[in-house]
C-alpha cells in the first residue's frame, strides 16, 4: 500500500527519490572534504577528478528530481488539464535514480560506470521531458508560455547532460567546463528564476490580503539574456566582462524584490522562505558582480563563493522552501512552516555562509566539511519530516 502511495503523484515519486539522492550526493562529498582536509581516513582514488564528480552530481543529479517533480505538479495545473501518466513519471525516476547508483559505483570502479550512469540518467530525463512535451502538446489552451519555457531550459539541460557522457567517452575536457558553466547559466538559473518569477507573486496573493500580484513582461526574457551572456562569456575566458549582464540581472531581482514587497512575508514562515531565498538571489548576484571588477583589475579574490552562495544559498534554499510547500499542499496538510522547516532552512543558509567563508579564508579547511556536515544535517532533518508524506494518503482523503 505505501508503494501504490508513493507511485501516486509525480510530486510523490520524484521528490522522494530526489531526497535518497540529495542525502548520498552530500553525504559521499562530506566524506570526501573529510579525507582530503580533516584526514578521516586516506581517500580512494577516484576514477575522475572529485571536484568535477562532484559538481556534476549535484547540477545533474540533484536538482532535476525536483525540478520533474515540481513540473509534473504544476505544469498541469497551469494548463488546467491533463495528468502525467504513471508509467511515465515512475520509470523515468527509476532509470534516473539507477544512473545515479551506478555514478557512485563508477567514482572507483572506473569510467566506465560512470558512462552508463550517465546514460540512464539521459534516458530517465528523456523520458520525463517527453511526458511533459506530450502534455503541452495535446493542451487546448492558448497561452502555453511559460509551459514551453521551461519545456526549452528543461531540453537545453538534457544536451547540458549529454556533452558529459561525450566527454567521459572522448576525455575531452572542454566537453565537461561547457556542462559545468552551462549547467548554471543556461540551465538553472534561468529555470529557477522562472519558476520564482511565476510563483511568489502568486503563492503571496493566496497568503496575504489585497496583495498586487506583479509579474512584469520584460523581467524573465532580460534576466534570462543575462544569464545566457554570462554564460558565454565565461565559455568564451572573458571573466572579467562578466559583471555586465550579471549587474543587469541584480537590478532585475532588486526591482521584483521591491514590487513583490517580501518584507510582509514575514508573519508567514512557510512563504517568507521564498522570499528570502529571491533575497539571497541578489547578495550571490552583487557578489559576481564584485567578482567581474575584480577580474577587470587582474585579480579574482572571491574564489567560488559566488557561485556557492547561488548554488547553495539560492538554488538549494529556494529548492528547499519550494518542495516543503508543494509537499504541504498536495498531502493536505495545512500550509504552515513548523520550527523543524524553517529551521533546516536557516540550517541551509548557515552552510552557504560557512561555503562562502571557507573561499575567503583558505587558512581554515574545516570551514568546508563544517559547511557540508551543515547542508548534510538540516537536508536530512527536512527529510525526516516530509519523506513519510510520499507514503501516505492525503490526510484530507482526497486522491493523489
Amino acid at each position: 500500500m505505501a508503494v501504490l502511495h508513493l507511485t501516486a503523484a509525480p510530486h510523490r515519486t520524484w521528490f522522494f527519490a530526489g531526497a535518497v539522492q540529495l542525502i548520498a550526493a552530500m553525504g559521499w562529498w562530506m566524506g570526501e572534504l573529510g579525507a582530503r582536509y580533516v584526514g578521516w581516513f586516506s581517500p580512494p582514488a577516484w576514477a575522475v577528478p572529485p571536484g568535477w564528480l562532484h559538481a556534476y552530481v549535484m547540477l545533474y543529479g540533484v536538482f532535476p528530481f525536483f525540478i520533474f517533480g515540481f513540473l509534473m505538479t504544476a505544469v498541469p495545473n497551469w494548463l488546467g488539464e491533463g495528468r502525467i501518466p504513471r508509467t511515465c513519471y515512475v520509470p523515468a525516476a527509476g532509470l534516473m535514480l539507477a544512473g545515479a547508483l551506478a555514478t557512485y559505483v563508477g567514482a572507483t570502479a572506473g569510467v566506465a560506470f560512470l558512462r552508463w550512469g550517465t546514460g540512464l540518467a539521459l534516458a530517465g530525463w528523456a523520458l520525463a521531458w517527453s511526458g511533459l512535451f506530450d502534455l503541452v502538446r495535446r493542451t487546448t489552451r492558448p497561452d502555453r508560455r511559460y509551459p514551453l519555457v521551461v519545456l526549452t531550459l528543461t531540453a537545453v539541460g538534457f544536451l547540458l547532460h549529454a556533452s558529459v557522457l561525450a566527454w567521459l567517452a572522448s576525455g575531452e575536457v572542454s566537453l565537461f567546463r561547457l556542462a559545468r558553466i552551462g549547467a548554471i547559466w543556461f540551465f538553472l538559473l534561468p529555470l529557477f528564476f522562472n519558476v520564482s518569477h511565476r510563483m511568489i507573486p502568486f503563492f503571496s496573493s493566496r497568503a496575504l490580503p489585497d496583495y498586487p500580484v506583479v509579474r512584469p513582461s520584460w523581467s524573465v526574457p532580460l534576466f534570462t539574456a543575462g544569464s545566457v551572456v554570462h554564460g558565454v562569456l565565461e565559455l568564451a575566458g572573458l571573466t572579467a566582462w562578466t559583471w555586465i549582464p550579471d549587474g543587469v540581472m541584480l537590478a532585475v531581482v532588486l526591482y521584483l524584490l521591491v514590487a513583490w514587497r517580501g518584507w510582509r512575508s514575514l508573519p508567514v514562515p512557510l512563504l517568507s522562505m521564498l522570499h528570502i531565498a529571491f533575497a539571497v538571489l541578489a547578495l550571490a548576484l552583487a557578489l559576481h558582480v564584485l567578482q567581474g571588477l575584480v577580474w577587470l583589475g587582474g585579480r579574482a579574490v572571491l574564489g567560488l563563493a559566488p557561485l556557492h552562495l547561488l548554488a547553495i544559498g539560492y538554488f538549494s534554499a529556494m529548492l528547499m522552501a519550494m518542495v516543503s510547500r508543494v509537499s504541504l499542499g498536495h498531502s493536505g496538510r495545512p500550509l504552515v512552516a513548523d520550527r523543524l522547516t524553517f529551521g533546516c532552512f536557516l540550517g541551509v543558509l548557515a552552510s552557504a555562509v560557512l561555503r562562502v567563508a571557507a573561499d575567503l579564508a583558505p587558512g581554515a579547511p574545516w570551514l568546508m566539511p563544517a559547511a557540508a556536515l551543515l547542508w548534510l544535517a538540516s537536508f536530512g532533518a527536512w527529510a525526516w519530516r516530509y519523506v513519510p508524506f510520499y507514503f501516505l494518503p492525503r490526510v484530507d482523503g482526497r486522491p493523489g
